[in-house]
């Protein structure tokens, strides 16, 4: 009996984890729309290494990293965690997984706005892009091992595709959040999980993301 206690606490942790991470878990969705759909305004695309070739030949991250997709994409996760703050305010630990994104987040804490929506859109868009910058150096690293993705066919690295953005995310949690709901350190061992299955969440948010039109791939 006590063990399955414990197994529903445990997966209750991972089910609130994720929900408080979602800005930076969804933010690469994000960040792919932005670069699809902002350069139809005449604007854009700008590839964030300027088209500069590496001493290896290859392109340093390529034409899939750019400065709309990643400032874009970071803006819409802050968008998207005031959304959640809205959905779910005032909701403690007690509410899980649905905590609020605001919980345990006072004005004694350095990134505070000055309100919690303005509050909301600074935490949603750090975890975006701490997500993205994340994602970026899977990017070189993979291109650095001439991985790299060509047209429609997928590099081949699932691992260096997906927990480099998922370390990245969490790590700016744990490290400049603590103190709220997000940067708890009774969330390790949820964070850890979490990275272990990364790679099928995160193919099953890019399914979802090509089916809904928002991606030109599947992963």
């Amino acid at each position: 009996m006590e063990g399955d206690v414990g197994s529903i606490y445990i997966w209750l942790l991972v089910l609130t984890v994720l929900w408080l991470y979602l800005p930076g878990f969804l933010v690469n969705t994000w960040a792919m729309m932005w670069g699809k759909w902002f350069p139809k305004t005449g604007y854009g695309p700008w590839p964030i290494d300027g088209g500069k070739i590496h001493r290896d030949g290859n392109r340093v991250l390529g034409d899939g990293k750019t400065w709309n997709g990643l400032i874009g994409g970071a803006m819409t996760s802050g968008l998207q965690a005031m959304l959640m703050v809205k959905l779910v305010s005032g909701n403690g630990t007690d509410s899980a997984p649905f905590v609020d994104l605001m919980y345990g987040i006072g004005p004694e804490d350095w990134f505070w706005m000055g309100g919690s929506m303005a509050t909301a859109f600074f935490v949603g868009s750090m975890l975006g892009l701490s997500s993205l910058i994340g994602d970026s150096t899977g990017s070189y690293i993979k291109r650095r091992r001439g991985m790299k993705r060509e047209g429609d066919v997928s590099s081949k690295a699932p691992l260096l595709d997906t927990l480099p953005f998922a370390i990245a995310t969490f790590a700016f949690g744990a490290i400049f959040l603590q103190g709220s709901a997000i940067g708890d350190p009774d969330n390790l061992i949820a964070m850890f999980i979490i990275i272990i299955f990364t790679p099928v969440l995160h193919r099953m948010f890019n399914i979802i993301g090509y089916r809904l039109g928002w991606k030109d791939v599947p992963y």
